[in-house]
């Protein structure tokens, strides 16, 4: 039996919400206030069901509670807590799978023999890699720990790699970091500093293979008018945990874009937020996964609307096969009183292949000013669209590649929009190794 779950505004008290929903991920996505149509949008049980917060409206100390914005964050271990899953955002987290990296271990390093390698090139022209001490800035400026493993991470990372992008320079190949794991019992804590200085252009590709219990933080600070692109990809082997936090503060007419994708790993959870410190920025979010069988990836986001007239767009689209193959997406945009002008958009499909896997997604939207130019988002979980297999089928297309070309259509929103022809031809060869599996 196959076993879906979609969260938010799709399935808030609405059954046949959810069974449009199930119908809707080969095709095109629920539209997020869909499934209050006819409803009493004024009240306030059924706003609180959907993580939804208008500004004027009372707020009770249930929704108080999930307030994106007041989470807590400090780089003293001891001020954060062990992970429970009673706690909002740890409740769809196998916490057993983690719980190695909730323990403050240093990293496991031996003589000639480190427990995550590091390969570090940067393209022609731009300044050497350079290590960033506790407290010297701009490490620390822009990444708080939110959590306990980010905290610990900080703290026993004595120095973080930094990356510099300098002032007015375009650069035409990326800073690569290429992180590979050397044991799956090997403990190893990071801290990356990526920096794109004032009205440069950068792109930095961080890659992930091999195996170990990996605690990370990446700070991304984004100067005036600036560009820059971050693809992280986690192609680990399947015994992998990895925890990360990605926090990211965009300048000034500047622009991020930011990719995720999760092909590899036996649990892989990343929280990347992003900020913004003056008006005109822009920040783009986009995510690929494939879960196979036993594989848990977790995607939780955070859009902090601060500055006013700034931009953000979330597209995130997964895959499920196997049995206990689980995704967990959560969305979670805030805009601010003082954000006015804001334009912010939000999607998540997944499309689950075989029965037994199980995606939750849970879009959320905080909104405290009136004066914005447009908030949305959407969610979709479900099986192939039977509509699009009887047209390729009609065609004279055998069914098993038409589901190929169905899953490859998926994807190709997503991929497309990678800059770097090699992670784009990476990226379809996997998706063909996993449907390769899936589908023979």
């Amino acid at each position: 039996m196959t076993t879906t779950d979609v969260k938010g505004a799709e399935s808030a008290g609405d059954p046949s919400a959810n069974e449009a929903v199930g119908h809707a991920a080969g095709a095109a996505p629920v539209a997020a206030g869909a499934a209050l149509e006819g409803a009493d949008t004024a009240a306030a049980p059924e706003l609180e069901e959907e993580n939804l917060s208008l500004p004027g409206q009372e707020v009770s100390a249930a929704h108080a509670a999930l307030n994106r914005g007041a989470r807590l964050r400090s780089f003293e271990v001891a001020e954060h807590a062990v992970p429970k899953s009673d706690i909002e955002e740890w409740r769809f987290t196998p916490l057993r799978r983690f719980s190695a990296l909730f323990e403050d271990a240093p990293t496991d390093d031996r003589e000639g023999d480190p427990a995550v390698d590091y390969q570090v090139s940067v393209p022609e022209g731009a300044p050497a890699p350079t290590t960033l001490a506790i407290g010297e800035a701009p490490r620390g400026t822009v990444l708080v720990p939110e959590d306990l493993p980010t905290a610990i991470a900080s703290a026993r990372t004595e120095q973080a790699l930094h990356l510099v992008a300098s002032k007015n320079t375009d650069y035409d190949a990326p800073f690569r970091v290429d992180v590979v794991g050397r044991g799956a019992d090997r403990r190893a804590n990071a801290h990356l500093v990526l920096e794109a200085e004032e009205s440069s252009s950068s792109i930095v590709v961080l890659n992930h293979t091999g195996s170990a219990q990996y605690a990370q933080d990446v700070e991304i600070i984004v100067g005036d008018n600036a560009r820059m692109t971050v693809i992280t990809v986690h192609d680990w082997d399947d015994d992998a945990v990895h925890i990360a936090q990605h926090h990211a503060r965009v300048g000034r007419d500047a622009r991020l874009k930011h990719v995720a994708v999760t092909l590899g790993g036996s649990a892989v959870r990343l929280n990347a937020i992003g900020e913004y410190a003056a008006p005109g920025g822009e920040i783009e979010k986009l995510g690929l996964y494939f879960s196979d069988e036993g594989q848990f990836f977790e995607n939780r986001l955070f859009i902090d609307h601060s500055a006013p007239n700034c931009t953000s767009n979330v597209a995130y689209k997964g895959a499920l096969q196997g049995k206990g193959a689980r995704s967990v997406w959560v969305g979670d945009v805030l805009i601010r009183k003082e954000a006015e002008g804001t334009n912010t958009y939000e999607l998540n499909r997944n499309l689950v292949l075989t029965e037994g896997a199980r995606a939750d997604s849970v879009p959320n939207l905080e909104i405290e000013t009136g004066e914005i130019e447009g908030a949305g988002h959407a969610a979709a979980t479900g099986r192939f669209d039977d509509e699009q297999l009887f047209y390729l089928r009609a065609r004279g297309i055998p069914e098993i590649e038409a589901r190929r070309l169905v899953v490859r259509g998926f994807f190709a929103e997503i991929i497309q929009q990678i800059d770097v022809p090699e992670v784009r031809e990476r990226l379809s060869a996997a998706i063909e190794d996993e449907l390769a599996r899936s589908m023979n």
